[in-house]
């Protein structure tokens, strides 16, 4: 038989880690997952027991805010016993890098999950650059007569910032 030691305060250790730990969810309510996908990216937030019409989505310059109200499902003359689900305004405010498009923002709802989707801007996106050759690595004659010398006054070093030309 194994003896435990009394602990008078084990109990309220317990009773307060439930009440923070309530708290902490209660206080996070709109739990986010985002990622990429494609050309776009995709934020999922979950709102189980938020309508549609209690969504209220905005954005202003690259910040998307978001604001649910849940109401509680009570009725006059209800007697209450538990109440564990939070109720209320919740809020929530993503940051929007610069590569991302915010005019092109769509939001659903769908069994609880707010789903935003932000397109990539385009001028974003990886794109291929062509390389061209010069008229000398062609063989071809120089139709531009005194380049040589300006190429000579203009070298850079490789340091230099692009477009800063020596003076």
């Amino acid at each position: 038989m194994a003896l435990m030691r009394f602990d008078p305060f084990r109990e309220f250790d317990r009773l307060a880690e439930q009440t923070l730990a309530t708290g902490a969810r209660a206080a996070r309510g709109m739990p986010m997952e985002a990622l990429r996908r494609g050309d776009e990216f995709l934020v999922f937030l979950d709102l189980p027991g938020v309508r549609r019409e209690d969504v209220d989505i905005s954005v202003e310059r690259n910040v998307v805010s978001i604001h649910a109200n849940r109401a509680p499902q009570r009725q006059e003359g209800d007697e209450v016993i538990v109440d564990e689900r939070p109720y209320g305004v919740f809020a929530r405010h993503l940051f929007l890098g610069e590569n991302l498009d915010p005019s092109g923002l769509s939001a659903e709802v769908d069994s609880g999950v707010l789903t935003l989707r932000v397109p990539v801007n385009p001028a974003s996106k990886p794109r291929k650059v062509a390389v061209s050759s010069t008229a000398e690595e062609d063989g071809a004659p120089d139709s531009n007569p005194g380049s040589s010398e300006q190429s000579e006054n203009s070298e850079q070093s490789e340091n230099s910032p692009v477009g800063a030309g020596s003076r």
